[in-house]
């Protein structure tokens, strides 16, 4: 199985730390995957970001979704959602930075599809979507 690519999507202005711990762990850890960050570095003008965005998550085999306190009202997280569905790209989330099973959750994000930040249920999540999701 080819490494999958997915696109991480959090909540800019409060789980940046959060983000960038994920994908650095995904790298050290010992799932049998790796994560890239196709997510936007910059702030960008809104309609040249959802072409951005929408391109990049149409071009990864998941969308991870770092759920933390705030990510319900994160309007960037709820249009990478929607682009997900959109473009036929499996989702599920990982509750970050206390975040647990009564958070609030963005539109679109089920959750008996959001799972605690832990490698081995990450990994397995990551399978099941590659085995149910498109394999590009």
């Amino acid at each position: 199985m080819a490494d999958p690519r997915a696109f991480i999507s959090f909540d800019f202005d409060n789980n940046e730390t959060e983000k960038h711990l994920f994908a650095g762990q995904s790298k050290h850890s010992e799932t049998p995957f790796s994560i890239e960050d196709w997510s936007s570095k910059t702030h960008l003008p809104q309609n040249q970001w959802e072409r951005l965005i929408e391109a990049k998550i149409g071009a990864t085999n998941m969308l991870i979704v770092l759920v933390g306190n705030t990510t319900a009202w994160a309007t960037g997280v709820v249009k990478e959602i929607s682009f997900a569905r959109k473009n036929n790209v499996p989702i599920f989330g990982v509750y970050v930075d206390g975040a647990n099973s009564s958070t609030h959750l963005p539109e679109g994000l089920a959750r008996n599809r959001v799972i605690d930040w832990e490698w081995n249920s990450i990994a397995s999540a990551i399978r099941q979507l590659m085995g149910e999701g498109k394999n590009k």
